[in-house]
Parts: C-alpha cells; structure tokens; sequence
C-alpha cells in the first residue's frame, strides 16, 4: 500500500473532530464513532479538549482507503491554536477543508486557505452539517466560489466532468469526444491545484462520507520519493512518562529502529492511533511516525537531504506575564516552561533578569486559559497570568555598522557587523562577507551562531527587533588566546553598537 498523509482543518465548530471520526468509523478503523459532546472521540485525546470540546493539540490516525494507507492529522481550529495547524502542513499530501453547511466560509476559513495555498496543498473541500444547512448547495457552493476559488466544483454533480473540462485545454478536447473526464486526469488537477473538489453530507449522521472515501481512492494520487533518506519533523511532544516524541514525516528511503540520527539513534518508532500506538520496526517514505531518542531535534527541522522549514507565517500578538506562587523561584520554573516552549516554539518564553519575571507570547485569551491548565497538570503549579499587551517589533530604517571587542588578559577577539533594514515580514538573515584570509570559516559560523541565537531587543521600547540582515563584515582572531565564548561577548558589543547607531 502507498503511503498518503491527510491534513483536515476548518474554523472552530464547523464540524472537523466529528467528520474525523466518521472517516475512521466508516473505513473501519473505528469500531464505534465517538462523539465530541460525549467526550470520547478518539483523535481528542488530551483532557482539557474534552473538557472544552475543541481540537487544541494536532493528533493523528491511521486509516485505509483503497490502495491507501492514509495517515489523517487532525488540527486545531481555535484561531488562538493556529500556530499548532500550520507547522502541520509542510507535511501533508492533502488537506480536508471542513466547512460548516450552517455558516459557510467563515473568518478563519479564508486564512486556512491562504495558509495552503502558500505550502501549496492540493485540498479536498467537504461541507458538513448538510442536515442543519439553511442554504442549499447551489448557494453554499457560489460561497465558496465567492469567498476561495472559481474553481470549486461540486464532485457530487454528473455536471462536474464539464467543469473538469474547463480547467485544461486537452481535457475539453477528452469531454467533447467522449462526455467525460478520466479518473486519472481529475487527479491530476486536483494534485496541481487547479481545481478544488467539493462533498456534501454529514459527518454525525454519516451521510455522504461512504461517497467521499470512495472518491479519496479514486481521485487522490501518492508522491514518488527519493531512495535517499529524509525526514521533516512538525511536532514535538512528550508522553504521560516524560518521554521525548518527535512527530516526523518520512520523505525518502526508510527510517528503521536504531537508526543513527547525528550523534543520536532511534530507540522506538510509534505509530500512534490517536492516544494510543503501536510500536514498528520500520516506516517507509511518505509515512509518519513518533521517535524517541532524538534529544536535539526542533519543530520544522529537516532530517537527511531536507533543508529546515521556513518561518512561520503566523505569529502571537500579545505578550503575557507569567505570575508565579511566592513559594516557587522563576529560575526553577524556567526550566520547566522550556519543555513547552519546545513543544510550541511560538510560546518564546522570555525570562527578563532586571524584573526577575518570565513572559510569554500567545495569541489571545483562550491560549492563556490553556495554558494555566497545562502548567498545573504538567508541573503541577498554579499560575496566573495577567491581561498581557500587544507585542510590538522594532527594526532599523538605515544601514548601520557595529563593532565587538573583546580584549581581557589572555582573551582576544573582535567582530564587525553590518546591519542593513529589510522588507516588512522578512524576519532576520544572517550572511558573511568575510574573507577566509582575515577569519577562518568555523569562526564565522560560529559568530553567525552566535548572532542567531539570541533574541535582541531594541533601543526604542526594548521589543524584540524583525527585518533585519546580518552582515559579518570583518573579525579577528588570536591563535594562542582566541576561544569560542570570546565571540559570543563581541557579538553581543556588536549587535548593540549596531542598534544604537
């Protein structure tokens, strides 16, 4: 069997949890559907979703559909967790658009669309709900040709296949001397993203989910992948026991237990089936899986020939105070806030020592409340956490140069930084132009590093600075006294001489 991943995604209360579990019931990967008012639905596994009734932490299942073994990854659909759902998607194959036949293309929905169209995710739309709808098809479907693409076509029609036809000039040519469209050919444009199918039904009642799985193994084709390993991590978790889990996504050759991983090896690979798994020996590309034993791994990482993923487009606003009990010191609850932030790296906790205090960045009210609830069932702590502020940015309207010099007894470094503005929303680059004759080449990386690593504030309101290139123009060395830590206190001289300037 070929190897498919599947994203589903939709706003809030559109009906995505339920249409899941109608998938998994009706492929047989369920004996019985759960229910999201019941509480037992099987991809909301945490305690705090079913207590909320919503999907805040992305989970996966697995099913078969015709020649398909498809791994289905649930998503949030609170705004507040949109950061969670979009690291999801540098790994799917396709994407289940859930709208709600109630509402129609909601807020939410339009930038779920604009978030695939930018990772290029070929996405399958099913309207859910049908059975409340208040608009027919006919009207929901001029809304979603309305609000996302012309090129939703209803799949449930006969009509569709002059619809098809229209979207390639040889497959008008097929439909005029034949009256249809190939299977394979349909595939094809739904792979290209030059149309997007649309279902209707309901995912409690079951109603037209049967036709939809039928038409997942007709219409949806599995990528070819290199014989070369490679893999793109999209979460990082931990299990009831402490466990470190990297959600991965093979995508060449096969990663196989014990496997070397840098300096690391694969204990355990795990196919998880919502809260539960089972453990294999091995997973071919296109197949998704957790592993233990990776200690050094982060969100959006690539594994072998993959590169690391771009940076997410959506961002937190607001900037939180995490206010702990007077019985507990910041210094020791950093630590264990870092395992969050590892898990969601859009947390950026940020301790500020002058304060003595620890902040963090979400998106709004509901993540905060999330929050509390995960650090006392976590760490076993009760937190508050104020009423938070925007996060402002800062950045740099000119060229600017900054100099580090670091020169103790029997110390010696020096470094010499251009910083240049760049357009809105290109976060910071970091590049040399330094010659090899004036500086060795592991001593730029690690200057560069070093520059990275740290979030720099501005000199304006002390916010943390965007849209900027790093230029290492120039720096020296000592052969006797220069070391690693030396360049790390020029950069930070650098870097806020630059800003100053």
């Amino acid at each position: 069997m070929q190897n498919l991943v599947i994203g589903i995604l939709a706003h809030v209360d559109a009906g995505k949890t339920t249409l899941a579990e109608a998938l998994l019931y009706q492929s047989g990967a369920l004996r019985k559907q759960g229910r999201v008012d019941r509480g037992d639905t099987a991809m909301d596994t945490h305690e705090i979703e079913r207590a909320r009734g919503i999907t805040i932490f992305a989970s996966e299942a697995h099913f078969a559909v015709g020649d398909y073994d498809v791994t289905l990854l649930d998503t949030p659909g609170h705004v507040d967790f949109s950061a969670e759902t979009e690291r999801t998607l540098q790994v799917l194959d396709y994407a289940i658009l859930v709208i709600s036949g109630t509402d129609g293309v909601q807020a939410h929905t339009r930038t779920l669309w604009k978030l695939l169209r930018l990772y290029h995710v070929p996405t399958l739309i099913f309207v859910t709900k049908m059975d409340f709808a208040r608009k027919a098809k006919g009207e929901l479907l001029d809304n979603l040709r309305g609000e996302l693409d012309d090129n939703c076509i209803d799949f449930t029609d006969e009509g569709r296949f002059e619809q098809l036809a229209m979207c390639r000039e040889d497959l008008l040519e097929q439909f005029l001397d034949s009256g249809t469209v190939a299977d394979a050919a349909a595939a094809e444009l739904i792979a290209g993203e030059l149309c997007y199918p649309v279902w209707f039904g309901s995912g409690l009642k079951g109603d037209g989910v049967a036709e939809f799985c039928g038409d997942l193994a007709r219409y949806l084709k599995a990528k070819e992948y290199p014989r070369e390993f490679g893999a793109r991590v999209f979460k990082i978790s931990h299990d009831g026991q402490g466990n470190r889990l990297t959600h991965l996504k093979v995508t060449g050759g096969t990663l196989r237990v014990r496997a070397a991983i840098g300096e690391e090896k694969i204990n355990q690979i795990r196919l998880y089936q919502g809260a539960k798994f089972t453990p294999t020996d091995e997973v071919s590309a296109g197949g998704v899986c957790a592993v233990t034993g990776l200690s050094h791994t982060e969100n959006g990482q690539g594994l072998g020939f993959e590169d690391s993923a771009v940076s997410p487009v959506l961002e937190p606003m607001m900037n939180y105070r995490i206010v702990l009990p007077e019985v507990v010191d910041s210094r020791t609850m950093l630590p264990k806030l870092r395992l969050l932030e590892e898990e969601d790296p859009q947390l950026h906790i940020f301790y500020d020592s002058r304060l003595q205090e620890i902040r963090v960045s979400l998106m709004g009210k509901v993540q905060a409340e999330i929050l509390q609830s995960v650090i006392a069932q976590r760490f076993g702590v009760d937190v508050d956490i104020d009423r938070g502020r925007v996060m402002y940015k800062e950045t740099i309207c000119g060229k600017a140069e900054g100099v580090g010099h670091y020169e103790p007894l029997k110390h010696y470094a020096e470094v010499h930084l251009i910083l240049e503005p760049l357009p809105t929303g290109s976060g910071l680059v970091f590049a040399s132009a330094c010659s090899e004759d004036i500086l060795d080449r592991n001593w730029q990386r690690l200057i560069l590093m070093h520059v990275a690593e740290k979030q720099h504030s501005g000199v304006l309101t002390g916010s943390p600075i965007t849209d900027i290139r790093f230029v290492l123009a120039a720096g020296r060395a000592h052969l006797k006294h220069t070391e690693g830590g030396d360049f790390r206190q020029c950069r930070a001289l650098g870097v806020l001489l630059g800003l100053g300037t």
